[in-house]
């Protein structure tokens, strides 16, 4: 479902990206098949040096249809941005996505708080936010970094999941399941 981002993917992720519906949500946009290879490459030595953490999401079939991140990060807390090509609206691939997600950068890799800020007028993000049980509204729990982010303009809601919620999540659920096979 998720891999390491791969330089061999970007043709396909860059047309997934282009759609109208898709390309003004995402972080880091490219012009052109080029651009986005090389913004590609970027992201992989940013990877390495520890500023972010990226993933290409992969349908059933191993094809890459969007990209997950963590970036910003610092003090193990980072922002989420995640995208979806349209075709691939609507399927549950983005709840599956997250979930992979979550357990690698809770589980493996150190992280103590994700971060969204979500555009209040992107009502696609803001329903599929609201969708995931341990994500909290930030906008009062973390006035620093809410304000931080509406710098500018005061336009984004910030959410935030943490280790912890997330993890009260998985093993409810863990234990959810092994009762469920009990019974």
């Amino acid at each position: 479902m998720l891999k390491k981002r791969d330089l061999h993917d970007a043709p396909v992720l860059f047309e997934l990206m282009s759609h109208p519906e898709v390309f003004p949500y995402v972080r880091h946009k490219a012009s052109s098949s080029d651009e986005f290879y090389f913004l590609t490459k970027q992201t992989i030595e940013a990877e390495d040096r520890g500023e972010l953490i990226s993933r290409t999401i992969l349908d059933e079939w191993g094809q890459p249809i969007g990209t997950i991140n963590l970036f910003d990060i610092e003090s193990q807390m980072g922002f989420l941005a995640t995208w979806l090509g349209q075709p691939y609206f609507g399927k549950g691939y983005n709840q599956i996505a997250k979930e992979a997600f979550f357990e690698e950068v809770f589980f493996q890799l150190g992280i103590e708080a994700i971060f969204m800020k979500i555009r209040r007028t992107n009502v696609r993000s803001m329903k599929a936010a609201l969708k995931i049980p341990y994500v909290t509204l930030g906008n009062e729990s973390y006035p620093d970094i809410h304000s931080w982010v509406n710098r500018k303009e005061d336009i984004y809601d910030l959410f935030v999941i943490t280790k912890e919620q997330y993890m009260f999540h998985y093993y409810g659920e863990q234990e959810q399941n092994e009762e469920m096979l009990e019974a």
